[in-house]
């Protein structure tokens, strides 16, 4: 299970599970990837509950 982050600067994937994870980036800073992965964070069991609704599962 992962998300994709958009960014003007580029964008980011996530690994939401076993663990919340970078998977891979293009175009990001590390202070924009630190703060995209904070708001992933904060947001985690909300994003993995909406994967589950859209996805099924």
């Amino acid at each position: 299970m992962h998300i994709h982050v958009a960014h003007p600067h580029g964008e980011a994937k996530f690994w939401l599970q076993p663990s919340l994870a970078l998977a891979n980036h293009t175009g990001l800073s590390g202070r924009e990837l630190a703060g995209a992965e904070r708001v992933v964070a904060r947001h985690l069991e909300e994003v993995i509950d909406a994967w589950h609704t859209h996805f099924g599962g």
